[in-house]
């Protein structure tokens, strides 16, 4: 027993923040190595969470207008060379075909890294007239970036994605909707994964390419790094140029439309593992959690067996009956004290205990995972357990988020001098956010990434107009902006 048990043992978060991450995703059996450089597999407790967050996340997509479509994964190589910037931002992480049917091909194709192009080329055949846009689509699908140094979920060679594409009638409706997907993903993070998120515009430096703003959603993780968790991006005109995209407007005029994307990736399965985890493991919100409640039976003496599953399967029922997602361990030849930590470290929100003493008192132990030890463990009466878990994970579900937000907020901190700057991104770990004024002059980010490692995660919406000097040159500042070391 003690040699399975120590199979379950996971590296300390505080000495090694990328060897606990590591050891969550493969003991928690979320995801495995491939035998392809750069690329995992999902196993199936990661599947099911991207599923969770995929069907939620869809749902919230539809009711913008956004339909779903699929297009091809190879894009001709003459597309992505359509539009300059595109093509300079992606050149180094594209996988090219040469080959097919044995035979060289007569014109390369690019394994997609995005669909921009692609999706353009289609925009062209199909949007003539004013009455045909606004034109909106969304399509989950996989996509391949050659990264050099990756990390699962976070940073692979093919990754799982959301991408939305839109078209519109002016610059004004574009830009709205820009800031309507901004305004989905800050909502889906906070409410359904209980991630604390900073909002905001990127940088020239970080802006996506071809795009003439990108809007972010960042968030702060464990060790003091931000990730960014989703993007959407203002294209204006500059794809509708490269591919000829022109409408007839309301005045009989040919004109290019106005265009957005944006996307979430499974990066967000990352974000999930360290915005939540702890020593013992992972902890899921329980809205994306496929097993939300187990159900652990207690006996000693074979005499109680049958009476305590009785109850157990009882329980199981009346869980499942209210819609939760639920399982009863009835694994042989492993201790109760295994159990509990196996389940604590695949991160599932409530465990029930039920022994020969529950039965008798018709009562079951309710542990939850976002509280550790004795205070996150009360009692429930077998009758209206549903009810009570229900209750439960609603108040796990908020909790999370309230923990993550005290904790982003503890590591978020203002900063107004360049030595305080430099003293906060020193060392190997995270410094957290440092929230500075900055005048936004190119040479002045370059400073702080080269000298700090620190790059502008997100410049916040909304700013006051009380006025500033940039922290590295002293010259006056409009704006505060939030610098991390990254993912």
């Amino acid at each position: 027993m003690a040699d399975k048990q120590d199979e379950k043992k996971i590296t300390p978060r505080s000495e090694d923040f990328a060897g606990w991450y590591n050891d969550i995703v493969l003991r928690a059996e979320l995801a495995d190595y491939s035998p392809v450089r750069g690329c995992i597999v999902f196993r199936p407790d990661g599947f099911a969470i991207w599923e969770a967050l995929r069907d939620e996340l869809d749902r919230r997509i539809k009711k913008t207008g956004a339909r779903n479509a699929y297009f091809p994964v190879f894009i001709p190589q003459s597309f992505l060379k359509k539009e300059a910037q595109h093509v300079e931002g992606f050149a180094p992480e594209v996988a090219v075909v040469t080959h097919g049917g044995g035979k060289e091909l007569e014109e390369p194709l690019i394994v997609r890294p995005t669909s921009e192009t692609i999706i353009n080329h289609m925009f062209a055949q199909w949007i003539h007239s004013h009455r045909d846009l606004p034109l909106m689509v969304n399509q989950w699908c996989n996509v391949v970036r050659w990264e050099m140094r990756t990390r699962i979920f976070l940073r692979t060679a093919e990754f799982l994605w959301q991408e939305g594409h839109t078209a519109h009638a002016t610059r004004d409706e574009a830009e709205r909707e820009t800031l309507t997907m901004l305004e989905v993903y800050r909502n889906f993070a906070e409410e359904f994964l209980a991630i604390p998120i900073a909002a905001g515009r990127k940088s020239a430096a970080e802006r996506f390419p071809g795009a003439e703003e990108t809007y972010t959603i960042e968030s702060l993780m464990g060790d003091g790094r931000a990730l960014q968790c989703g993007t959407s991006h203002f294209l204006g005109q500059n794809f509708a140029r490269a591919f000829e995209i022109r409408f007839l407007d309301e005045n009989n005029q040919m004109v290019h439309p106005w265009q957005t994307s944006w996307g979430v990736s499974t990066r967000l399965l990352g974000a999930i593992i360290m915005t939540h985890g702890d020593d013992q493991g992972l902890r899921l919100p329980p809205a994306v959690a496929s097993t939300q409640a187990v159900i652990v039976p207690i006996w000693r003496k074979a005499d109680d067996r049958d009476a305590v599953l009785k109850a157990a399967r009882a329980a199981l029922s009346a869980l499942e009956k209210a819609d939760i997602r639920a399982r009863l361990d009835e694994r042989e030849g492993v201790t109760p004290g295994f159990k509990y930590n196996d389940w604590e470290m695949r991160g599932v929100p409530l465990r029930i205990e039920i022994g020969p003493r529950d039965v008798a008192s018709g009562e079951a132990v309710m542990a939850r995972r976002d509280i550790a030890g004795a205070a996150g463990k009360s009692k429930a009466s077998l009758e209206g357990i549903a009810g009570h878990a229900k209750s439960l994970l609603a108040e796990i579900q908020k909790n999370l988020l309230l923990q993550a937000r005290a904790a982003m907020t503890a590591n978020t901190h203002q900063v107004d001098s360049y030595a305080r700057l430099q003293e906060q991104m020193s060392g190997e770990g995270g410094g957290g956010f440092a929230d500075i004024y900055w005048c936004g002059r190119a040479e002045c980010e370059t400073k702080i990434r080269e000298e700090t490692r620190a790059t502008c995660r997100a410049i916040p919406l909304n700013q006051s107009l009380v006025a500033g000097k940039c922290v590295v040159c002293g010259e006056p500042a409009s704006e505060r902006a939030l610098f991390a070391k990254a993912y």
